[in-house]
């Protein structure tokens, strides 16, 4: 099958200079995917893991505890791709209003991603479908404080955007003039919901994300919110009843092939490489995050085992453990509050879970102790861990 380019390159003038603008041609794929038997396969795959994922949220004691923290190291996953340097920690001590040992605009972005997934969850879950206002409306949050904020949060960008290089007559890719950004986001919104032809969700995913990225709407965020998007869209279509499902891990360890496949979908029309990609991204993250699920639960059932064998002070720590599920690092006082308990039983709860080797203190100071539910957190951050400086 020969292959075309997918959209057409236009002339832009910008600082001075001439450049090559690509805007993409609308979905679904001309001509349409050759679906190899592997190809077909793969997909098959891609599904039975999630529902194998969506199954394991039934199986969960508290499904939101973690999806919490889920929802955590994904933004701490998806902001590192674009370069920032937060720990899950980081995060966690941020929301609890302690020092973070990185820069503050760095974990505020973090935290930024979480309001922006929940805020687009809220908003499906209240009937608004995926569209360009739910788009605009999550970026607004996405950049609403914090780097990026004077970017003209929730609104399509007005002036050339390019990737990479330091102009458009340098860059790696240079995404449709801003003129044209609304009827090629127009044109995604309609194949979004079915038109001109339905898709299966799964392949509309895959698809919706690589032209997201190539028309690249915002001046700042299209990254995020691209990978946003696949979530959002699973969920929206009841595929998952959780949003469980984070790409970013897996495109993180693949950046180099993952730019290399949208580029070759751009020149090439090789769609068939980049589903083959998804497909395979889809299988291993899934089968993480059951794994993952797992892992927590035995620790939590160890855990608790070894509290139950304190004897009298068993209730109240088991109460305090509790809270500590809920927010890994957490200050003493933050545990009073959260439980009822006075300050002398929590400090006695935490004292024991110290001896236990559940509890780790962070600080080491008489006032305002920080103490982290170590292996707990060890197991959530696995590849999140930041590159030595």
């Amino acid at each position: 099958m020969k292959r075309k380019l997918q959209g057409k390159y236009v002339t832009i003038s910008t600082v001075g200079e001439k450049a090559q603008a690509f805007v993409p041609a609308p979905l679904p794929p001309c001509p349409p995917i050759n679906w190899t038997p592997e190809l077909r396969n793969k997909f098959d795959q891609a599904l039975l893991s999630l529902g194998r994922l969506d199954s394991v949220s039934a199986l969960l004691p508290d499904t939101s505890l973690f999806i919490y923290m889920y929802v955590r190291k994904e933004a701490v996953l998806s902001s590192m791709i674009e370069g920032t340097q937060s720990s899950l920690s980081d995060l966690l001590l941020f929301e609890l209003d302690q020092e973070p040992g990185v820069p503050l605009d760095d974990v505020r972005e973090v935290s930024n991603y979480v309001a922006a997934l929940e805020h687009g969850l809220g908003l499906l879950e209240k009937g608004l479908p995926l569209s360009l206002r739910l788009l605009r409306e999550i970026h607004g949050v996405l950049l609403a404080k914090g780097r990026g904020s004077g970017l003209t949060p929730g609104e399509f960008r007005r002036s050339q955007n390019w990737i990479g290089g330091t102009r458009p007559g340098n860059a790696a890719f240079v995404p449709p003039p801003a003129h044209e950004v609304l009827e090629c986001m127009g044109k995604l919104e309609l194949f979004l919901h079915d038109q001109p032809e339905p898709t299966p969700v799964l392949l509309k995913a895959a698809l919706a994300h690589v032209q997201f990225e190539t028309i690249h709407p915002f001046l700042d965020g299209n990254g995020r919110l691209g990978r946003l998007l696949i979530t959002l869209l699973l969920c929206e279509q009841k595929v998952l009843r959780e949003p469980m499902l984070y790409l970013s891990l897996y495109f993180k360890a693949h950046r180099q092939y993952y730019y290399e496949l949208l580029n070759n979908v751009r020149l090439v029309g090789d769609w068939e490489a980049w589903l083959d990609f998804f497909a395979e991204a889809v299988i291993v993250t899934a089968t993480q995050a059951v794994e993952t699920a797992q892992q927590l639960l035995d620790l939590s059932s160890q855990d608790r085992e070894k509290v139950k064998g304190l004897g009298r002070a068993t209730p109240s720590t088991l109460c305090v453990y509790q809270a500590l599920i809920e927010h890994p690092i957490a200050t003493s006082v933050s545990l009073v509050k959260k439980t009822g308990l006075t300050p002398a039983t929590v400090n006695k709860a935490l004292s024991h879970l110290g001896h236990l080797g559940i509890v780790k203190e962070l600080t080491a100071q008489k006032r305002n102790r920080v103490f982290s539910y170590a292996d707990y957190i060890k197991i959530m951050s696995r590849g999140t861990e930041l590159p030595s400086q």
